[in-house]
């Protein structure tokens, strides 16, 4: 059986290799800001699913293009169960929180130095110096990983 640790370093070195592909992609305009992508900038629905951040073109398609490829081992492997659904989801929202957060610590022109609210003006509510959707999502993750090994 699959070990905890395993999963979640697999997902961390899955989340430094595209953190470094968004890096060249984004360079120092994060969110997309600068990409030949359409935005909607002011939605009710982005306050409640996006954390107020603009929806684009963009993120429109890189989110449900990388969770349909966190369901992929279950599509090769034939098989299919609560479990593993709670997992794979798990593993999505911890990739996308490592994935933000290296992005700002391994871009040359941001690193600790401006990962504060002040800075990064895209993730618009924070709590104890992390944006609460790294908050939310790991709580979520949390609860679905430990039920999903038990």
């Amino acid at each position: 059986m699959l070990h905890p640790a395993i999963l979640l370093g697999y997902v961390a070195v899955l989340a430094f290799f595209f953190a470094k592909v968004e890096i060249h992609i984004e360079g120092e305009d994060g969110w997309a800001a600068k990409l030949p992508t359409w935005r909607i900038e002011k939605h009710w629905l982005l306050d409640v699913f996006f954390g107020g951040r603009p929806l684009t073109g963009y993120h429109a398609w890189m989110l449900p293009f990388s969770l349909l490829l966190f369901h992929y081992p279950a599509l090769l492997g034939g098989s299919w169960s609560w479990r593993l659904e709670a997992r794979t989801l798990a593993a999505f929202m911890l990739f996308w929180i490592l994935e933000d957060l290296l992005w700002f610590l391994l871009n040359p022109a941001w690193g600790w130095r401006r990962f504060n609210r002040r800075e990064v003006r895209w993730h618009k509510h924070w709590l104890l110096g992390l944006p609460t959707d790294y908050w939310t999502f790991a709580a979520i993750a949390g609860l679905l990983m430990g039920w999903s090994f038990k």
